[in-house]
């Protein structure tokens, strides 16, 4: 029954958690795995600061090298975050034969393959479970559970920050600063919260779902980005009255071996599954071509729902060492990467217009739409009492982003057209 030995990079809230699950539940764990588990080193930014939980000193350093190079450690998790040093550590403790285990959603987005392919040519397992939506292991279903089947679609929602200050936008009708602010005062958001907001975090994640979704190498450029700092109390509200909820929502789709991938701001049936996931909650959908459809629900970020999922993987790297078949589960994307172009994305959109208040001008836009052969499923005009101009609203059908874009460019030059106020895609 030899102890397993674990370095622990990082020791902030995640990491606490981790260690808490592993002394915690060291029972368990072992009667899993056939021995103990230990975290033998653990590497800090500050030895002396007070820490949530007892660590035995002995065990604790502020240099990650001394972690990685120690012979006796065969698992390295990573939890300190970062990219280019951490990069390093990882790289150099695969070269010495450790197998990783890191929550680093913007590592894996930005040089996963890299990764994959050193722990592949070393025979190492590199699990990433927690780095993307927290509890929920979404990365092992795609890896494990759909290994079957051909996936077709992925939508989530997978930052649970814009999910917090969309619903309650929705829920109590408030502006997006007055919820963003009370998002930061009770730490849901960062005092710089432009990486969630606009969407970065999410296009990080996404990239690394369509990585093991389509089994081709999808980098963080491939994803079309926009985030929620433009919508409006009245867009969600329009998109209630016409029966949706606005949702960030990350979009992997796969045609043909040609994929898309976005993030933006969306206008989603309200009678489906994944509109209903408010708060800091995340959700994936996916859609397999044998299983049909499927979503996942759960906490997408906190201590202990991402610490489970971190130690859920070290439970499968030490089932693997004991096996002896490390190394052998790793998804190292093989199918040459084709995007689809903007003729072959299609979705529905959302419009809300501000024009002049005066006969003919309705169907002046609508000519727009038919020269570029884009039809409508419905065109609301009304007035607004706070508003001189007319409001005119607009859904269309299915159409191409390529027409799409031709249609909204001709719309800004139309004299009668004062502002384009709203721009959406719609799903369901």
């Amino acid at each position: 029954m030899k102890p397993v030995k674990v370095g622990l990079l990082g020791l902030g809230t995640v990491g606490t958690g981790v260690v808490r699950i592993v002394e915690g539940n060291q029972e368990d764990l072992s009667s899993q795995v056939g021995s103990p588990i230990l975290i033998e080193r653990i590497a800090v930014k500050n030895t002396d600061k007070p820490r949530e939980i007892e660590v035995d000193a002995s065990k604790v350093t502020s240099d990650p090298w001394e972690v990685i190079r120690d012979p006796e450690i065969d698992v390295i998790v990573e939890v300190m975050g970062g990219i280019a040093g951490t990069k390093e550590y990882i790289l150099e403790a695969l070269e010495r034969g450790k197998h990783i285990v890191t929550a680093n959603k913007d590592l894996m987005a930005l040089h996963g393959s890299e990764i994959l392919a050193k722990a592949q040519e070393k025979q190492c397992d590199v699990f990433y479970e927690a780095s993307v939506a927290g509890g929920i292991p979404i990365i092992r279903t795609l890896i494990e559970g759909f290994s079957s089947d051909k996936i077709i679609k992925i939508m989530g929602i997978v930052n649970g920050t814009t999910n917090y200050i969309l619903s309650k936008m929705s829920q109590e009708g408030a502006s997006y600063n007055d919820v963003l602010k009370e998002a930061q005062g009770l730490g849901y958001a960062e005092s710089d919260p432009t990486s969630d907001v606009e969407g970065l975090d999410a296009a990080r994640k996404m990239a690394i779902l369509g990585t093991l979704g389509f089994r081709t190498n999808v980098e963080l450029s491939d994803v079309s980005v926009s985030g929620i700092s433009g919508v409006s109390k009245e867009d969600i509200a329009f998109a209630k009255r016409l029966g949706y909820e606005m949702k960030l929502l990350g979009i992997a789709e796969c045609e043909d071996e040609a994929f898309s991938i976005s993030v933006q701001p969306t206008m989603i049936r309200a009678s489906h599954p994944i509109a209903s996931v408010n708060g800091v909650y995340n959700a994936v959908y996916v859609f397999g071509q044998a299983v049909g459809e499927t979503m996942f629900y759960g906490a997408g970020a906190g201590a202990m729902p991402t610490a489970t999922s971190i130690v859920a993987d070290l439970v499968a790297v030490i089932k693997n060492l004991k096996l002896g078949v490390n190394g052998l589960k790793q998804i190292v994307p093989y199918k040459q990467k084709k995007l689809k172009s903007d003729e072959d994305i299609f979705f529905k959109n959302f419009l809300l217009l501000h024009v002049d208040d005066k006969a003919g001008v309705l169907a002046k836009i609508t000519q727009v739409f038919a020269e570029y052969d884009v039809s409508l499923d419905s065109v609301v005009q009304q007035a607004n009492p706070n508003n001189p101009d007319a409001e005119i609203i607009i859904v269309t059908h299915n159409a191409s982003k390529a027409s799409m874009n031709k249609v909204m460019r001709h719309l800004e030059q139309l004299a009668v057209i004062h502002r384009i106020k709203s721009h959406y895609r719609v799903e369901g």
